[in-house]
């Protein structure tokens, strides 16, 4: 298969078109310098937004792309297909990056019929403000496009959005998937040749995009295997994949399955496509997830009411983002259930989704707590466009309610191991550190005590850090950080300050010393010696991920002064 076209631009913006299948051609657009996406992680090697053109006696285009390739798309798009020509406009999602020129297709092709699930239709009406033709399609629906290409529609929601289909063509035995199975990973490699290289990007976006869902994508692996075989997936992000398809489904299914066998389950009611609910929703989802515990995303509009008291059933914590008071008729009966089916064993929580006529938290608080639930974090308010720290509060505030409904779990793993082994185990000392790290305005804080130098070339360090901590989600490849030695016989004020809860988004250097490091981490005026770090990679050690840095710079204060030293008299926990 060989590329047709290839442009550079100065903005290092590109697009490569390319005959993935018969009849069947792929537009990617490559965004080679975007190291960030949306606030929840940053980016090592850009992301691509795939797009594909499927020509049969008729025409699908599957997807368009992100905004900023507006002019770029458009040419190369104009430049494959007449848009006079072009049947159908396939819809795997509303999201922004896929949809962005939804309204700009149709200027150029409002003879195309929109074919989207229900929910995705209802969105882009809001989006492209101009009348569509449409074609609702569900699970098992199909399309003749003619010449042996049959389109078979597969619901797949909360992959990452409610309104997620995917598309089967059982003639090219192509899988269009959009975010599922995708990768932010820009590459001049349509292709997933090289499993080694793009494995790290492959697993982070699982972790922030599919993981909080893990239930969804088992549902919807379940339904793909009812498929014919599928020789390629086309994915909306990263290569194609088509020489390691089993391998990257099954570790889908593996991560999603261990995921799905959490004891506790948090269920979260937002809005998307409202205000900013669905990055706030993600935001917590994250936050909850870090804990083990199991998030079920679920919007308004894309829920019957006996689901809802289904996934109350097994709800031992709710999170409710407060939608607009224009939409209470579609709010209100899902309220009313989660309220008729909502028990005292349950915990919490509630945010404004982010617009001017939010309803209130309060009156549906109350509600809450005469029913005898425990709130698992405070309200957050939304007064005004949320910032990082808003997105690192909210982060925070789903990892509180994941450790409150986890806590009698921690306990009982605190008792579980043989006593010699244990007491064996916490004769292991080490040092004592505050782990500092910034990224734009927001900050965090840790102490720590499981590190250990791991390489002399380069300099490079080894740091244990807890899944559920607040400071994991600065620690990611790339991510710097400043590590903070802390001396023996002046470590106890640091180290009680840094041992206490902080409510979500609180400052963790309120009352403390600091000075800024060249990576922009606060430096402990108090401590013995810091080291400026790098992340360079991470490794699943179950509850911990073992966080490898690289030293950039580093200073001691006193040379005649000692590290202040760690003993612990057990070993399963700190």
């Amino acid at each position: 298969m060989v590329a047709l076209t290839t442009e550079r631009v100065q903005s290092r913006l590109t697009l490569e078109t390319v005959e993935i299948a018969a009849d069947t051609t792929g537009i990617r657009c490559l965004d080679w310098d975007r190291d960030r996406f949306d606030i929840e992680f940053a980016l090592q090697n850009g992301t691509t937004y795939n797009s594909f053109l499927i020509r049969g006696e008729k025409t699908a285009l599957v997807d368009t792309s992100h905004e900023k390739f507006r002019q770029l798309y458009l040419d190369a798009l104009t430049g494959l297909v007449n848009p006079a020509q072009i049947d159908y406009l396939i819809i795997s999602h509303t999201e922004p990056d896929h949809s962005g020129l939804v309204a700009d297709l149709l200027k150029l092709a409002p003879q195309a019929t929109v074919v989207g699930a229900k929910v995705a239709i209802q969105f882009l009406e809001d989006l492209v403000h101009q009348p569509f033709k449409r074609q609702l399609v569900k699970n098992g629906d199909r399309l003749d496009l003619g010449n042996g290409h049959e389109l078979e529609f597969v619901s797949a929601p909360n992959l990452h959005w409610p309104d997620t289909i995917f598309t089967y063509d059982h003639k090219t035995q192509v899988l269009f998937t959009c975010d599922a199975f995708g990768m932010h990973f820009c590459d001049d490699c349509t292709y997933d040749e090289d499993l080694e290289l793009i494995s790290p990007d492959f697993r982070t976006y699982y972790e922030c995009l599919m993981e909080p869902n893990a239930r969804s994508v088992l549902s919807a692996i379940k339904r793909m295997n009812e498929l014919p075989p599928i020789t390629q997936i086309a994915t909306g992000h990263g290569p194609l994949l088509q020489h390691h398809i089993a391998e990257l489904v099954g570790r889908y299914r593996e991560w999603s399955q261990a995921k799905a066998k959490a004891e506790t389950t948090v269920v979260l009611f937002y809005m998307s496509e409202y205000g900013y609910s669905d990055r706030l929703a993600h935001a917590i989802a994250q936050g909850i997830s870090k804990t083990g515990v199991a998030v079920e995303q679920v919007d308004f509009r894309a829920v019957e009411p006996q689901e809802v008291r289904e996934l109350m059933d097994i709800a031992a914590g709710i999170v409710i983002g407060m939608p607009p008071q224009t939409q209470s008729a579609v709010t209100q009966p899902v309220i009313s259930t989660i309220l008729a089916a909502a028990h005292d064993k349950q915990s919490f929580g509630l945010f404004e989704a982010g617009g001017t006529d939010d309803e209130s938290v309060y009156p549906l608080r109350n509600r809450f707590q005469e029913i005898g639930l425990t709130e698992g974090f405070p309200p957050i308010l939304i007064k005004e466009t949320p910032s990082e720290a808003t997105y690192q509060l909210c982060d925070e505030a789903g990892t509180d309610l994941g450790q409150w409904l986890t806590r009698d779990r921690s306990i009982k793993q605190m008792k579980s191991l043989n006593s010699d082994v244990d007491k064996a185990l916490g004769r292991i000392s080490g040092g004592l550190y505050i782990i500092t790290a910034k990224k734009g305005e927001v900050s965090s804080a840790m102490l720590a005590s499981w590190v250990a130098q791991a390489s002399m070339e380069p300099l490079g360090i080894t740091i244990a850090v807890a899944k559920d901590r607040a400071i994991e989600s600065f620690m990611h490849v790339g991510d710097r950080f400043t590590l903070n030695v802390l001396q023996e016989g002046n470590y106890q004020s640091l180290m009680k300050h840094f041992l206490k809860r902080f409510p979500p988004g609180a400052d963790r250097f309120e009352g403390v010393k600091t000075y800024p490091a060249n990576n922009g981490a606060p430096i402990l005026a108090d401590a013995l010696a810091y080291l400026e770090c790098k992340v360079v990679s991470r490794l699943d050690c179950n509850d911990h991920w073992l966080v490898y840095s690289t030293v950039e710079l580093g200073r001691v204060s006193s040379t005649d002064a000692l590290t202040a030293v760690h003993h612990r008299k057990v070993g399963n926990h700190y």
